[in-house]
C-alpha cells in the first residue's frame, strides 16, 4: 500500500466543516480504492482570539492542533500570516509552521512514500520546500484561483514555476488550468488533468414536493451556492432575481460579504424573496438543490465547481459563467447554460431563456453520472505508482536522519 502525506491549506474542520470539502472529497474516494494511505497535514493561519467579534479570523482560533474529520486523523500546524506583504512570505512561512508536524510524523514510523500537495501557491511552493528537507518527492494539484488568479502576481508566479519544475508530478482540475500553467512555462506533457468528480450516492434527487414542502418553497427557485465573497457572484444571482417577478431566490454559504448582499437585496427591493441558508452540512444540501429549478454560479473564477455536478446529480440543471473549466463541466443542454455576459441583466435573460424550455431532470442525472470518481482514483493511483517507482527510498531515510 502506498504511503502520502496529504498537504494543504485548504481542508475541513471541525470549526469550519466546507472549508477545502474538494480536497477532502477527492482524497475520500482515493482511501476507498484500499492503495493508498495518509497522513493529513492541513495548517491554518495563527490567531491569538475565539471571540466572536473577530468573525471569521476566530474560526481559526477555534481549529484544535489536532482532530478527527470524517474518520480520519487530521494535524492542523499554525503557521503565522502577515497582512499586505503575506503573499510573498506565505510559502515560506507554510513551510516552517508545518515542518516539525511533518518531522513528528515521519519519525513516528510513518515512512510517506510521497507529499500530496494541494493548491499551487503557497501550498505546493512549501510542499517543496519540505520535500527537499525530508526527501520526499512532491505530487502538486492546481485547483482554481492558484493559477487563474495569483499567477497573475510576478514573484509567486517565479515560485510557482520554480516549484513546478521541482514536482514529481502535476495535476490540474481542468484543461483551462493545464493551459495556464503551460502559458506562464510549465512543460505540457509533465502535467496531467484529472477533473473532480461528484458522489452519485450523496447526491441524487429527493422527492422535490417533499422538499419543498418541507422549506415552504413555492413557484420558481433558484439557488446559489459558496462562500460569500465577491469573486463567486452572489450579487448577480440576487440582480438578476429583481427581473423574475415571483421567484424565490436561496443562498447557501458563510462569508464577510453577507451585510452587503442583505443590504443589496433591500435596496432591489427583494428581501422577501431571499433566504440565506447560513453553512448548510455538505450532504444536506442534496435537498436545496432537488427543491430548486436552476443552480446559479456567477462566478468571476472557477476551476472545476463541484457545485455544478452536485446539482446536476440532483436533477437540477446549472446557469453559470462562462469561465475557465467550467465550460468543461456544462458541455451538453441537459446541464443547463453557460452566461457570456456575467451581470445582473445577463443571468437574468439566461434565466428567463432557460425558463422557457427546462431540462428534463432525468437527463440532467445522467448527463451527472459520466462524471464519477473512478476515473480520477485510477489517474491519481497510476500518477502515485509512476512517481514512487522513479524515487529511491534511502533518499528520505537519509535527509530525516539529518533533520
Amino acid at each position: 500500500m502506498m504511503r502520502t502525506i496529504t498537504f494543504s491549506t485548504l481542508f475541513p474542520s471541525s470549526a469550519r466543516p466546507a472549508h477545502g470539502i474538494f480536497v477532502a472529497n477527492r482524497l475520500g474516494h482515493l482511501l476507498a480504492s484500499g492503495a493508498v494511505t495518509t497522513s493529513i497535514v492541513a495548517p491554518t493561519p495563527w490567531f491569538p482570539s475565539t471571540h466572536p467579534w473577530f468573525g471569521e479570523y476566530a474560526r481559526h482560533a477555534a481549529i484544535p492542533g489536532f482532530e478527527e474529520v470524517s474518520g480520519q486523523a487530521v494535524h492542523h500546524p499554525r503557521y503565522p500570516v502577515i497582512p499586505k506583504v503575506g503573499m510573498h512570505l506565505a510559502p515560506l512561512l507554510l513551510y516552517l509552521g508545518a515542518r516539525r508536524t511533518i518531522g513528528s510524523i515521519l519519525r513516528g514510523g510513518f515512512n510517506a512514500d510521497l507529499i500530496d500537495a494541494h493548491y499551487f501557491y503557497p501550498d505546493g511552493v512549501a510542499a517543496i520546500l519540505l520535500g527537499k528537507t525530508f526527501g520526499k518527492p512532491v505530487v502538486i494539484t492546481a485547483r482554481g484561483t492558484d493559477i487563474n488568479q495569483i499567477a497573475d502576481h510576478p514573484l509567486p508566479r517565479r515560485m510557482i514555476r520554480w516549484a513546478a519544475r521541482e514536482a514529481a508530478g502535476l495535476i490540474t482540475v481542468c484543461q483551462a488550468l493545464k493551459d495556464r500553467l503551460v502559458e506562464i512555462g510549465v512543460e505540457a506533457e509533465r502535467i496531467r488533468v484529472l477533473r473532480n468528480g461528484v458522489d452519485l450516492e450523496v447526491f441524487q434527487p429527493v422527492d422535490r414536493e417533499t422538499v419543498r414542502a418541507k422549506y415552504n418553497l413555492t413557484g420558481r427557485v433558484l439557488l446559489s451556492v459558496g462562500h460569500l465573497i465577491p469573486r463567486k457572484g452572489h450579487h448577480l444571482a440576487i440582480e438578476a432575481l429583481a427581473a423574475l417577478p415571483g421567484a424565490t431566490l436561496l443562498i447557501a454559504g458563510m462569508g464577510p460579504e453577507q451585510a452587503h448582499l442583505v443590504a443589496l437585496c433591500r435596496r432591489l427591493g427583494v428581501a422577501e424573496r431571499v433566504r440565506f441558508l447560513g453553512q448548510v452540512p455538505h450532504a444536506d444540501l442534496a435537498e436545496f438543490y432537488s427543491a430548486a429549478d436552476v443552480l446559479v454560479l456567477a462566478s468571476e473564477r472557477e476551476g472545476w465547481a463541484n457545485v455544478l455536478l452536485e446539482a446536476m446529480a440532483c436533477g437540477t440543471p446549472v446557469i453559470a459563467s462562462k469561465v475557465w473549466g467550467t465550460p468543461e463541466v456544462v458541455a451538453d443542454p441537459a446541464a443547463g447554460m453557460l452566461v457570456a455576459d456575467r451581470t445582473g441583466p445577463g443571468f437574468a435573460a439566461a434565466l428567463m431563456q432557460l425558463f422557457t424550455n427546462l431540462p428534463n431532470r432525468a437527463a440532467t442525472r445522467c448527463y451527472a453520472e459520466q462524471f464519477s470518481w473512478d476515473m480520477t482514483t485510477a489517474g491519481q493511483i497510476e500518477l502515485f505508482r509512476s512517481v514512487i517507482a522513479r524515487t529511491s527510498s534511502l533518499s528520505g531515510a537519509t535527509a530525516l536522519a539529518a533533520y
